[in-house]
């Protein structure tokens, strides 16, 4: 798992799609989705039902997002001391 992969998790789930993702994190559609799958592989769960052209939250997306959010605040935090991430 790599802090990008989480990034990117965390902004399409907050965001809503793939496509808002990209232009928020400044990185292609390809390159969000590469991230989110590698993320997923990583973990061996889906996090994303991508049925009907929608991606939504699976119960494990859901359970995973806050901590996922946490995550990506204290890697911020420890980049601002310095600690370098």
């Amino acid at each position: 798992m790599e802090l990008h992969q989480v990034r990117a998790f965390v902004t399409v789930a907050r965001v809503g799609n793939v496509t808002k993702a990209a232009d928020v994190l400044c990185v292609t559609q390809p390159a969000v989705t590469a991230q989110i799958k590698a993320f997923e592989s990583s973990l061996g769960v889906a996090l994303f039902d991508r049925g009907g052209g929608r991606m939504t939250l699976t119960r494990m997306g859901e359970r995973l997002l806050h901590q996922a959010g946490a995550l990506l605040v204290a890697a911020a935090e420890l980049k601002g001391v310095g600690l370098g991430m």
